[in-house]
């Protein structure tokens, strides 16, 4: 196969995947991967406000709120965002694969899912420290609420499998 003076066979590939309306999130979530997925779910259901969207998970986690901005919008457009899990959905990945459309949400044989409760690190003058916990239990809480909907599972039992790493496999998930 010959390939043309410029041609980058990765950047290539993604293009093609979204001419399919599959969307990669592939890496740690931080700000610049959520606002490349949150750009291409949008512009995904301009196109076809009807037809779902795939969204593919192989992510350690990441930025708690990097990954609301790709969770709100998942839930904004009027489309359904299928989530599949190939790899790894760990933390933030897995809150990702959870918010997918009901009966839309998918994980691959060997794939690997870790729910655990959101970290933080807290630094700096007292009042401030208690300003940043409050933030992080409202977020604990919060988190717990959307999982527990969207997965139709007691938020007093998320909140229970928070407390430790709990590992699922495909079948478990």
């Amino acid at each position: 196969m010959m390939l043309e003076a410029g041609f980058d066979p990765r950047l290539d590939v993604f293009n093609r995947l979204m001419r399919d309306r599959v969307v990669m999130l592939g890496a740690a979530v931080d700000d610049d991967i959520a606002n490349q997925i949150c750009a291409q779910l949008l512009y995904l259901e301009g196109e076809d406000p009807n037809r779902d969207i795939w969204l593919y998970i192989n992510s350690p986690g990441g930025s708690v709120t990097a990954g609301m901005a790709i969770y709100d919008t998942m839930q904004f457009v009027g489309c359904d965002v299928a989530t599949v899990c190939l790899g790894l959905a760990a933390s933030m990945g897995q809150f990702l694969l959870t918010a997918g459309a009901p009966g839309k949400r998918y994980s691959l044989p060997n794939a690997r899912i870790l729910m655990h409760q959101p970290l933080a690190g807290m630094r700096g003058q007292a009042a401030d420290i208690a300003i940043q916990a409050q933030e992080f239990a409202y977020i604990k809480r919060r988190m717990a609420e959307l999982i527990a909907e969207h997965s139709g599972k007691d938020v007093e039992q998320i909140k229970a499998d928070f407390e430790r790493d709990r590992w699922f496999t495909a079948e478990q998930a």
